[in-house]
């Protein structure tokens, strides 16, 4: 039989038997939807192996074909092969801290890059969760309680509202503004416009921008039902093709790109900010680390001011993304350069982060102090460095930095920052396609330019 398989690292490695990794898992579950659902997730069981082969850009097992070379006239004992290694779990590191505020703008509001492209490419993988999720069967419950009891929905559709607290991001905001991506609007409003939308709101300047298809995402539920959907796909794929299609969990560790030689077509390193931990990369990556603390905040039973389930969750100088009428999620910290890779937030850490977020949350919304402090959670962020395109995540093939040399390709997926959530599905795809290739000149120069940094190029 050949085995043909690509290896996710989703595992930090550790040289102290009692540490764990903290690895943003949005990285894994993209890769692993961008094979199995770019472009097109429907093939005719009519078309012929051969011309489903050639065309890398129809479906995504194409791509994975073409990615792990096999030949159009290959065996029928030919075997696709996904395993992830990631000691905690799906949704169970950094990526299931955040607070799933999804949206293309800049804090002034302004398209990111490429903000259209990955606006609509995160879309069409909530699609593909929520499908999941509707399809679930009562079989399925002992396997994965964690994700199949989960009653909440993936996405609440409540938009986002952000302030305008000085005068100077007021005018610049209020620019901005005029440009939007058509299936994300910006919505300039005034102090009785945004009261409505949020009674009790502080607007000091009478102007506040709304972003009515903005999205709050439940992370970990939205994680888990993207691997669920991509294991229901391989089974799918596995009757379409007549193929064995496996994708594979397992909650290991890999000390070193050493042990993968000879055993895989691919290897897509999705550390995040542990990367620096595996010794072919140490003190060679242009990353910063930074952990965030995030708080979360139940409404008093007592109180009967429930927050309305069409009001928008907020942003300021720090964010309130309301998961429903009662519980909240306030965040949140930068404490740059930490190591502290655990998601446990000690009494003092938090204790210290309340201070910080409730006086920023409170100038924009000072019902919030009536709330209860509940617990926090804490993720380290690997942020990207700053280039002449600004600060984006950093992709490419790191061949030269995996000594000594062998057949398989290693291909680097990291610095998403706090903005996974939004790169994740457009720069998977972006990344199967350079791999899919074996040319890292199909990625945009935007996202290799980080290999001319000397931090890169004099370490190797």
């Amino acid at each position: 039989m050949h085995k043909f398989a690509f290896r996710f690292i989703l595992k930090s490695i550790s040289y102290n038997i009692l540490a764990n990794s903290s690895i943003n898992l949005l990285h894994v579950v993209l890769m692993l939807t961008t094979f199995f659902f770019s472009i097109d997730s429907e093939v005719s069981q009519s078309e012929s192996l051969a011309s489903a082969f050639l065309d890398a850009h129809r479906v995504a097992f194409q791509q994975s074909c073409l990615l792990l070379k096999v030949h159009p006239h290959s065996s029928k004992d030919s075997h696709l092969c996904i395993d992830i290694y990631d000691e905690v779990g799906i949704g169970g590191a950094a990526s299931g801290v955040s607070g799933g505020l999804l949206h293309p703008y800049s804090p002034k509001v302004k398209v990111l890059w490429r903000g259209e492209d990955c606006w609509n490419e995160c879309l069409r993988l909530l699609s593909v969760a929520e499908r999941a999720l509707e399809a679930r069967v009562p079989d399925s419950i002992s396997q994965d309680s964690s994700f199949f009891c989960m009653d909440e929905p993936i996405v609440c559709r409540r938009g986002i509202l952000r302030t305008m607290m000085t005068e100077k991001n007021a005018e610049i905001m209020k620019e901005n503004a005029r440009t939007c991506i058509e299936n994300c609007n910006l919505e300039l409003l005034d102090k009785d416009a945004a009261q409505n939308l949020v009674p009790r709101l502080h607007v000091p300047l009478n102007a506040a921008v709304y972003m009515p298809q903005a999205l709050s995402i439940r992370p970990t539920h939205y994680l888990q039902a993207l691997f669920a959907a991509c294991k229901n796909q391989a089974d799918e794929l596995c009757v379409s093709f007549s193929k064995k299609v496996e994708v594979n969990l397992y909650k290991e560790s890999i000390d070193t790109l050493c042990e993968l030689a000879g055993k895989y077509n691919a290897v897509i390193i999705c550390l995040g900010a542990k990367v620096d931990m595996l010794p072919e990369f140490s003190g060679k990556l242009p990353l910063r680390t930074c952990r965030g603390v995030v708080a979360q905040l139940n409404l008093s039973a007592h109180s009967r001011d429930e927050y309305g389930c069409n009001s928008p969750s907020i942003l300021s100088d720090a964010w309130l993304s309301f998961q429903g009428p009662r519980t909240v999620l306030m965040g949140s910290t930068w404490d740059w350069s930490s190591k502290n890779y655990s998601s446990s937030v000690c009494e003092d850490e938090s204790s210290m982060a309340l201070q910080e977020l409730l006086p920023k949350a409170s100038a924009v919304y000072p019902s919030i102090r009536e709330w209860t402090f509940i617990r926090a959670r804490a993720g380290l962020r690997a942020m990207p460095p700053l280039t002449n395109f600004g600060s984006l995540p950093i992709l490419g093939c790191v061949n030269d930095a995996v000594k000594p040399k062998n057949k398989c390709m290693y291909w680097l997926f990291g610095g998403l920052g706090s903005r996974g959530l939004l790169y994740h599905a457009f720069l998977g795809k972006l990344l199967a396609r350079a791999v899919v290739s074996d040319d890292e000149m199909v990625l945009p120069p935007e996202l290799t330019s980080w290999k001319q940094m000397k931090v890169w190029k004099y370490n190797l």
